[in-house]
């Protein structure tokens, strides 16, 4: 997106889009025209668990997610027990 001029009053901006076509719009409009940068990162596979803790090291502490089925039972409610279930005690 390129400013291709201001009218006389500076009220009204002429832009030129990435299509090739100018469109008039008023100069206190403030946006970014195109697409966002980094598209199609997630289509591709983590493929190792080591890439996916960088990933989350410098995000937050959300990963990995523990069951709380496979807890001792004072660190959950589904906790304990001689089987993995969470059935009812």
């Amino acid at each position: 997106c390129m400013v291709v001029g201001h009218s006389d009053d500076g009220k009204k901006t002429r832009i030129r889009l990435p299509s090739g076509s100018r469109k008039t719009v008023p100069s206190t409009c403030r946006a970014v025209v195109g697409i966002a940068a980094g598209g199609g990162r997630m289509d591709k596979p983590v493929l190792k668990a080591g890439n996916n803790f960088h990933k989350y090291r410098v995000k937050r502490n959300c990963w990995p997610k523990v069951r709380g089925s496979a807890m001792n039972p004072v660190e959950h409610p589904h906790g304990g027990g001689n089987h993995q279930h969470v059935g009812h005690p």
